[in-house]
């Protein structure tokens, strides 16, 4: 499938990394969302993928925000009464419904964030299941409140279950926008990575985790998301069961055998 605003290539086995780009401003628009969710769905049809890397195309910007001139059109279509009532109820937004799938994929999912996001390109990034960010002269967060909106692509609710309630807070309401180091010390991003090497390091950073076994990878990313919507019960259920399908593997057998003696295995995801 021939992409306008994305360039996937393979760097590593088990590895697929998706550069987006939208000169010159590099924001996110609607037609980026749909190539992103038609390139998710090739993805998850590939069970040799492991780590999905996106990357920003432009110098020092990983997604600058969302594309304002789409936003400012949807709010002046929506001052008709009609329109405002007919979409109060309506589905959930291409860039949530995106962000859901790839939550939900079997493959990892990295933000490898090369400069600045804000808005709806930092609420994508939350939507990944990592996030790596370099450490430069940028910054990142949800400004949204000073255009009079709030966030709306998973913004709120992912800082409020990030950072807890008050943090949340205290930065959606001033729409501040952090350094790097400080993002990284608020826990946003999981690790900051030199900027003259961000590109390397980031995807020496994939392959490390492409290197373990796909089955664990996508039971311990499952567990872990679906464990977290409910009570402590049901996440030990939810990892008892993953815990099984990881045991009645093939590669759980034989990389465990393989280690009491002293062999070397590769992983066949089975």
């Amino acid at each position: 499938m021939a992409y306008r605003h994305l360039d996937i290539d393979e760097p590593a086995t088990g590895v697929l990394r998706c550069t987006m780009s939208n000169p010159p401003r590099h924001t996110l628009v609607a037609a980026e969302v749909a190539e992103l969710a038609a390139f998710a769905a090739r993805a998850e049809a590939r069970q040799d993928v492991r780590v999905v890397v996106f990357a920003g195309g432009g110098e020092g910007v990983f997604i600058r925000h969302y594309e304002v001139g789409e936003l400012a059109a949807t709010s002046e279509r929506r001052q008709a009464p009609d329109v405002a009532a007919s979409e109060a109820g309506a589905a959930l937004h291409p860039l949530n419904r995106l962000t859901l799938t790839l939550q939900q994929a079997h493959f990892v999912t990295i933000a490898a964030m090369n400069g600045n996001a804000a808005g709806g390109g930092l609420e994508f990034a939350l939507g990944c299941d990592l996030r790596l960010l370099a450490d430069g002269d940028y910054r990142i967060g949800l400004p949204e409140t000073g255009v009079g909106i709030i966030p709306g692509a998973g913004g709120t609710q992912r800082f409020a279950r990030l950072l807890g309630v008050a943090k949340a807070l205290e930065l959606i309401l001033h729409g501040t926008l952090l350094t790097p180091t400080a993002a990284h010390r608020l826990g946003l991003v999981h690790a900051l990575l030199p900027e003259e090497t961000f590109a390397a390091d980031a995807l020496d950073y994939a392959r490390r985790l492409a290197d373990r076994s796909p089955i664990a990878l996508a039971a311990a990313k499952a567990a872990i998301y679906q464990g977290a919507e409910g009570g402590l019960e049901a996440g030990l259920r939810i990892e008892q069961t993953l815990f099984g399908r990881c045991m009645a593997s093939r590669d759980a057998a034989v990389a465990m055998r393989s280690v009491l003696n002293g062999e070397t295995w590769e992983w066949q995801g089975r």
